[in-house]
């Protein structure tokens, strides 16, 4: 093999651990750098001996191969020295692109339900053949002789356009990421239709979706839903507080029962993608059936502790749609308890285009508390407050400092969600520590 020596400027992001992880395990020496405090990706990367350095130029010499993480630009200071001595250097999407070109490649893309549903896959399609994956929660395998490669593949700045897959699955198109999609929606459907249209073998929908509907391919387009006029459908859906079981159709005829244990609507949906992918392949539907049933669920998302007499819930849900779904699950899971919402929302330009279907989707809750807005690195400040926000809100909206979370101790035995791309996971970590000094012998 060749040798090289990766260097990932910002290693911790949650697609760039993954990526480093894989190029790990298929023999490469990798080394990154990073912010100094403490994220969900990292205790991966340890357990790999892979070394997180602070951001320094010092770090940049000859020999390196400089992976470039997406959020940041050549005047980083160590994109700059790596320019400066002339190093290689390929940005993400590049690599990910050139690794998923060598395997039977299966890309998900999606306003939301990436991480998830590229998550379900990769544990199936794993215990079926051998499989190499990338997830957005930060977890990523790579295997030189795998048959397939999961991925996920993000609309942000059209970074999915580095990929040419076998398959697509494309879970919803909406409108985010308003800070980069000045054209709005049509902007948001012309970039999943540019995606759409490299893709070889065939394209999964999901069939409600109007504008994943509208676009155009060259590769067949599949749908997966609820729906008659569905390529591949669900009937006769059960949901209990074990989980969700369903009958599923191809082409009109039927494959079986299939069962997850995994709550939520959406939850059926992503499971119909991945029935999808392994039938146009050709796997064992009775396979395919029992690798869904293992499935515990990825990081960061509808993540369940029990602390005293509460059930906690950490979720990745950053955009309306996404809380509506996380708090549809907790719903099914627990039908009897009171659902409350912590809320920390992610960017001012977000925040502020799509506020109303923010207060719509917290309000599904029973009660529903707010964090000050998580800015971004490119985005530190704005013209709007949580309160602003929180004054839109029926059922509360009050905004919590990490210093006074006395409100939330007012809550017993019910099920606190928090949510939020950013750091709410803060919150809720002195929340847990709050609730284990009260309650010392309930843990």
């Amino acid at each position: 093999m060749e040798k090289k020596v990766y260097h990932f400027v910002g290693i911790k992001g949650t697609g760039m651990s993954a990526l480093a992880l894989i190029l790990k395990d298929q023999g490469y020496e990798v080394q990154g750098s990073d912010i100094d405090k403490y994220t969900f990706t990292q205790r991966g990367l340890e357990q790999a001996g892979i070394k997180i350095l602070p951001f320094d130029e010092n770090n940049i010499h000859e020999g390196l191969t400089i992976v470039k993480g997406n959020a940041f630009n050549d005047d980083q200071v160590e994109i700059k020295k790596a320019h400066d001595i002339h190093l290689p250097i390929i940005t993400y999407p590049e690599l990910v692109g050139k690794l998923v070109s060598q395997y039977t490649s299966i890309g998900i893309a999606g306003s939301h339900g990436k991480t998830s549903t590229t998550g379900l896959l990769a544990h199936t399609l794993s215990g079926i053949a051998k499989t190499s994956y990338l997830i957005g929660d930060g977890t990523g395998k790579g295997i030189k002789d795998a048959k397939f490669f999961v991925f996920e593949a993000d609309e942000y700045r059209r970074h999915f356009l580095a990929y040419s897959p076998d398959y697509l699955i494309i879970t919803n198109i909406d409108f985010d990421h308003p800070d980069y999609f000045f054209g709005g929606i049509n902007d948001v459907v012309d970039a999943f239709e540019s995606e759409a249209r490299k893709t070889k073998k065939g394209i999964f929908i999901w069939g409600e979706d109007k504008h994943a509907k509208s676009i155009k391919a060259d590769a067949p387009i599949y749908t997966y839903g609820l729906n008659e006029s569905d390529y591949i459908r669900a009937t006769n859906i059960k949901r209990t507080t074990k989980g969700s079981s369903f009958d599923v159709s191809i082409n009109g005829e039927d494959i079986g029962n299939f069962q997850v244990p995994l709550f939520g609507e959406h939850n059926v949906l992503n499971s119909l993608a991945v029935i999808g992918v392994g039938h146009m392949e050709k796997l064992d539907h009775a396979l395919i059936n029992r690798e869904l049933q293992t499935f515990s669920g990825v990081k960061r998302r509808f993540s369940e502790k029990k602390v005293a007499d509460q059930v906690i819930i950490d979720d990745y849900a950053h955009h309306p749609q996404e809380i509506k779904a996380t708090i549809d699950a907790a719903r099914q899971k627990y039908p009897d308890k009171k659902i409350v919402a912590v809320f920390q929302p992610h960017t001012y330009t977000r925040t502020l285009a799509l506020m109303d279907d923010f207060a719509k989707s917290l309000d599904l809750a029973d009660e529903v508390y707010l964090t000050n807005i998580f800015g971004s690195i490119r985005e530190a400040h704005g013209d709007i407050t949580s309160k602003d926000l929180g004054d839109k809100i029926h059922k509360g909206g009050s905004v919590l400092t990490l210093d006074d979370l006395s409100p939330l101790l007012d809550y017993h035995n019910t099920v606190m969600i928090f949510m939020g791309a950013g750091d709410v996971q803060k919150y809720e970590t002195a929340y847990e520590q709050l609730l284990s000094t009260l309650n010392p012998n309930q843990q």
